[in-house]
């Protein structure tokens, strides 16, 4: 019997007194961390204060914790600045269907608030944490990476996508260096479980990510200096929101702790958390780039998609079609209903799948091939988006530059006042920090 243990770098289900794998414990980890679940009253607000309904993986549960995510809600409505920053850390050339996840999610969030968004790729930390990767094999991912993230379809007006070995330098390690100062070894060991034998580079590399999400990171963005000495007071204040998996949390538990330190102070960065989207295997499983028969990739042809489902998706079915019927099927273990709960939008149909694969009037087989015909659809339309992704388009997301966004159409107007708060517009306070 083990606990399931989870960090940026290894995630493992626990296992019972057989050694059975188990499903991840969300709420134990939201209660471990001290993160707060989304409940229905914070769905609410978010359709109150946008205007939008909240995404499907919202109303379903696959984004599940935060951590100030209603500021983020009352900044939004009093139409001040904030901005989205998200990550990849490149360690393949491809992307699987799990890491389409957050980024759809973000852009999605980006569409919502119209607000400027980072895309950080971790090149860096890949090849210090992976003996067998050189940096020039990752910085070569960070461009194939790139590219998948473009095709996610994200507004390359208000999207800035960089590598760390490319991109860092002037004011972003500026932060860095003034960040490592206020943190202690005790302080990464007790969240990354360094020890004695930890790299100097890896005890390093959690300011530089840590300090991503600081607008003062990026002084082009937001029309300060990017040449000068001063980091913008003013720019400090801006808020960040960071979509991302539970496991990367460890990280932002730092900023927090600590971002009040900094010479200019920042907010504590908002959080919205995922859960990891479930390996082939199944239920305690996660999709890995390393084991091609956990995941989709991005890559799959559809005939590899259609084996990989119907070979490796673990089935809630029964063993025998009469039982099958008898008895009905488990959809709440069944990959390929899961998967059609990440994908498929029309919240009818799936309660209806749902229900008859229950009763057993839809068997395992008629399941896996609407599972089958979702994922290819979803994968097609990205691989055709990917291949129009050029050189000049790559370069036009990676390279660093102002961004321009609009916010809150109709911010709420303060108390006692004719107009809504001065950062209600920013294009017409980009200049001023």
């Amino acid at each position: 019997m083990a606990d399931q243990q989870i960090d940026p770098w290894s995630v493992q289900a626990g296992t019972d007194e057989q050694g059975n794998t188990l499903e991840f414990d969300y709420v134990a980890i939201s209660q471990k961390w001290n993160t707060k679940l989304i409940d229905q009253n914070l769905l609410e607000r978010f359709e109150k204060v946008t205007g939008k309904k909240p995404h499907r993986w919202l109303r379903r549960g696959l984004f599940f914790s935060h951590r100030d995510f209603d500021r983020i809600l009352d900044s939004y409505e009093r139409g001040d600045r904030f901005f989205l920053y998200t990550g990849r850390g490149p360690s393949s050339g491809s992307m699987h269907i799990g890491h389409t996840i957050p980024f759809e999610f973000t852009r999605w969030l980006q569409d919502v608030f119209d607000v400027p968004l980072v895309i950080m790729l971790t090149d860096d930390e890949k090849a210090l944490f992976r003996e067998k990767l050189t940096f020039e094999e990752v910085m070569q991912y960070s461009r194939d990476n790139a590219r998948d993230i473009i095709a996610m379809g994200f507004d390359v007006e208000k999207t800035f996508i960089y590598s760390d070995l490319k991109y860092l330098g002037g004011h972003f390690l500026l932060n860095a260096w003034e960040f490592s100062k206020l943190v202690t070894f005790n302080q990464v060991r007790g969240a990354f479980g360094f020890n004695e034998s930890t790299s100097i580079g890896r005890c390093f590399f959690p300011s530089l990510q840590c300090v991503a999400a600081f607008a003062t990171s990026y002084p082009e963005i937001w029309g300060d200096d990017p040449d000068g000495d001063l980091r913008s007071k003013q720019t400090a204040k801006i808020p960040c929101l960071i979509p991302m998996a539970i496991d990367q949390d460890p990280y932002f538990r730092l900023v927090r702790d600590n971002s009040h330190r900094m010479r200019f102070p920042s907010p504590k960065p908002a959080i919205i958390h995922s859960k990891f989207l479930t390996a082939l295997q199944g239920p305690g499983g996660k999709m890995s780039a390393s084991n091609p028969n956990s995941a989709i990739f991005m890559s799959d042809t559809p005939n590899q998609i259609k084996n990989k489902i119907n070979r490796h998706a673990f089935s809630g079915g029964k063993e025998t079609i009469e039982e099958h019927r008898k008895y009905g099927g488990n959809p709440d273990v069944d990959v390929a209903y899961q998967y059609l709960t990440y994908f498929e939008d029309d919240d009818e149909k799936l309660k209806k799948i749902y229900d008859e694969y229950k009763s057993g009037t839809l068997a395992t087989g008629d399941l896996k091939k609407e599972c089958i015909a979702l994922m290819q659809g979803y994968v097609k339309v990205f691989q055709e988006r990917r291949n129009a992704v050029t050189d000049e388009v790559l370069q036009q997301y990676m390279k660093p530059r102002k961004l321009e966004w609009k916010g809150n159409p109709n911010p709420v107007k303060l108390a006692g006042t004719s107009e809504a708060k001065p950062e209600a517009n920013p294009m017409k306070v980009a200049n001023k920090d």
